[in-house]
Order: structure tokens, then C-alpha cells, then sequence
């Protein structure tokens, strides 16, 4: 029997309820991106499996490779539901929002069976092959080499920022198959590539918050089956595109689940009044007050947005144009917000995750310093303003 969507929320809520991890031991991650020690990873990757099991996550994906065959209102109950418990992100962020939909759209019947089931349970988790430590910003100038060798590809080159890629069994990659097409975009084409390939390796990255949830990947005449190819020859640009879109919410598709923590601007509420300025409660400055008020308006904002974002004839004049803005708005207020939240501390702001002496222990200051990446990854918040005023507003490029 079909659940109403109703009787679906209800179940979902009952479940999250019972079901939401509390009170553990370790620190767990507040995005994908975050996921850095070994611990994390076994915990994200079963709890994903439990919520898959579970009925709650690719609910609107096909019954015939996994899904739940319903609708998107369904798994968006669930989503909703996740949220409201507070409960662990799910983790395969790339296969789920990315790869997955991307091979939905245009893969072979036989890919669909092959993928998306691993995608689901978290069996086979996903990486992303499209920056390059010469090429971060300018995608479209990827110097990776994809060479035609009878039926393989040999690759060389490496990729950089590659979040899970020491944990990833597939990569979605970008590589130059044509270095002399007409023109750089032409050249490029989509693969998708198994990560224990001989000749490719993975070099964690430690970043500033002191965690491991990037690499840099190395392809050192690595060869795959030309069937790993998606697309035809020099399509790799649009492939990428579009791939683009469902990273940046501008495309539907997604499984569904929390990629990233969401931040409840009425925290800093009880922060404002636990900390002192002048000897007094920080929310009875005025100053506090007003930027207070202005956060939980610009959140009210978004959660708006996003509710226009379905309703078609409100967006017919430029249908991208609120997901994309939404990416951009959305990454620099979490940046925002946690750096307002450190401010009302005073002598303690400087005290991180761990410290004994950290308010929250360091949450606010971990979330500010993990923000930096999501205002960068699928187009930084330089090259969302142009694509915004590009693409979706049909301004002319500056000079």
C-alpha cells in the first residue's frame, strides 16, 4: 500500500524521533566535506544505509534500481523530517546529488543497475574529478589527459579538492580527450571512473580546521574501458554542466537527505543571552538586537525562496535564477552567521573544538571556518555572480 504523503511525513517523523543518534562520543561532521577520520566515515556510512533501509532516502527515485517509485513531495517529507530531528548528514553527497541524477538522466539501462543501488545504500560512495591545481576556477581550461588507446582511455594528470577521494570507489571526471578542438570546451569529455583503477592514487589534504576531507588525485597512465565514458567525444563540457546544475539545486533529481547541517539563527538567541557585553546580557545591546533580527528575516528569506522555487509561474521569466542565487546567498550567510556567533564571545572566541574553554564547544567557530568551502565548491562566489547575471539575467560579460 502507497502512503498518502500525510501518512509518509508521520511515519518518517516517528522514525527520525526514535532513530536520530544523540549523545555521541566523537565529533561528527556538519557537512560532506567535513568527513576526515575513519570513525566519521563507518558511522555516516551506516546511518546512511539505516535511513535507505528505512524507507527515507530516494523515495521519488525509480523502484526498478532501488527508489521508492514515489513522489519527490514524499522523499521531501522525509528531508523535512531529518532536519527537524537534527539528525547526522548523509554523507554521499556526490552520488546522491550529482552522479546519481546525472546517470538517471542520460545512462544506459545497464548503468542505472549497476550505480544507482550502491548509490543509495552507501556501498559505493562518489568522488568529483573537475578542478585541477592549475585550473580551479576556469573549468573549462582542465588540462587532464584522456588518450584513446584501442578500447580504453589512458589518463594522466591530477585533480585537486577531491572530497571522499580516499574513500570513493567512482569518480565523476572531466578530461581533455581533444587538446586541438576548435575550441577548449570541445575538447573536453565525462567519464565515470573506478577510483581502485591501477595508476590512480590519493593524497589527503589538511585543512585549516586541521581535518582530512579532501585529496588530491593522481592519474598516472591510468587506463579504463571506453564504455566508462558518458556521452560522446568533446560533450564533455555540457555533461559537466549539467552536472553543475544539480550540484548547485538548479536542476532537480536529487535523493534527498542533509548534506550540510542546517544553522537555526534562534541558537544565537540563547548565545546572545548567555554572553556579556559591559558586564550585561549581549542580546540587550541594541547593536545585537537589530543583527538579530536581520538574520532571522534573510533565513525566513531563504526558506521562502525555496517554496517560490516550485511554483513555476512565479519563475517563468527566469527559472534558474533562484537556486542559483540561493547557492550563492545561502553559502556566504552561513559564513555570516557563524562569524556574528564568535563575535558575541569576546575572550572566548579564540578557543576551538575540543578546549574545554570553548562556548559550544567550538561549534560556531568550526562552522565558520568549514563555510569558506561551500562559498567555493560548484563555482565560487565570484563565478556565481557571473553566472547569475550571465545566464539568468542575460547581462552583457563585463570587460
Amino acid at each position: 500500500m502507497v502512503l498518502s504523503v500525510e501518512q509518509f511525513a508521520a511515519s518518517a517523523d516517528a522514525w527520525f524521533e526514535k532513530n536520530t543518534p544523540r549523545d555521541l562520543d566523537f565529533m561528527l561532521p556538519l557537512t560532506f566535506m567535513e568527513v576526515g577520520t575513519d570513525q566519521q566515515f563507518e558511522f555516516l556510512r551506516n546511518w546512511q544505509k539505516r535511513v535507505y533501509e528505512a524507507g527515507f532516502l530516494g523515495a521519488a527515485w525509480p523502484a526498478e534500481y532501488g527508489g521508492g517509485g514515489l513522489s519527490q513531495v514524499h522523499q521531501d517529507a522525509a528531508t523535512n523530517a531529518m532536519k527537524a530531528h537534527n539528525a547526522p548528514i548523509i554523507f554521499n553527497t556526490i552520488g546522491l546529488g550529482w552522479a546519481g541524477p546525472l546517470i538517471l538522466d542520460r545512462g544506459s539501462e545497464d548503468e542505472k543497475r549497476r550505480y544507482i543501488p550502491g548509490i543509495l545504500n552507501a556501498d559505493d560512495v562518489w568522488c568529483q574529478g573537475f578542478s585541477e591545481p592549475d585550473h580551479g576556477s576556469d573549468l573549462g581550461n582542465a588540462q587532464m589527459k584522456a588518450v584513446r588507446d584501442g578500447d580504453h582511455y589512458v589518463l594522466d594528470g591530477s585533480k585537486i579538492w577531491t572530497t571522499h577521494g580516499h574513500y570513493a570507489k567512482y569518480m565523476i571526471l572531466l578530461a581533455r580527450t581533444n587538446p586541438a578542438a576548435p575550441n577548449k570546451y570541445l575538447g573536453l569529455s565525462f567519464f565515470l571512473v573506478p577510483m581502485n583503477t591501477p595508476g590512480i592514487s590519493t593524497r589527503k589534504i589538511r585543512k585549516l580546521t586541521g581535518e582530512n576531507g579532501f585529496t588530491q588525485t593522481f592519474f598516472d597512465g591510468a587506463k579504463i574501458p571506453v564504455s566508462c565514458r558518458v556521452g560522446e567525444e568533446g560533450q564533455g563540457w555540457q555533461i559537466a554542466m549539467q552536472t553543475l546544475m544539480y550540484e548547485r539545486n538548479a536542476k532537480g533529481g536529487q535523493a534527498g537527505g542533509i548534506s550540510i547541517s542546517e544553522i537555526d539563527p534562534l541558537r544565537i538567541i540563547d548565545l546572545a543571552r548567555s554572553t556579556k557585553r559591559g558586564g550585561r546580557p549581549a542580546i540587550e545591546d541594541p547593536v545585537v538586537k537589530d543583527r538579530l533580527v536581520n538574520l532571522i528575516i534573510d533565513n525566513q528569506a531563504f526558506l521562502m525562496s525555496a517554496e517560490r522555487a516550485k511554483l513555476s509561474p512565479l519563475n517563468a521569466d527566469c527559472p534558474q535564477a533562484i537556486p542559483l542565487m540561493s547557492k550563492l546567498v545561502r553559502t556566504e550567510f552561513i559564513k555570516d552567521i557563524n562569524e556574528f556567533a564568535i563575535s558575541l564571545q569576546g575572550t572566548k572566541a579564540g578557543y576551538y573544538a575540543g578546549d574545554p574553554s570553548a562556548i559550544d564547544d567550538g561549534y560556531w567557530q568550526r562552522g565558520y571556518l568549514n563555510a569558506f568551502s561551500a562559498t567555493i565548491g560548484g563555482g565560487t562566489s565570484e563565478i556565481q555572480r557571473n553566472i547569475i547575471g550571465e545566464h539568468a539575467l542575460g547581462l552583457p560579460k563585463s570587460k
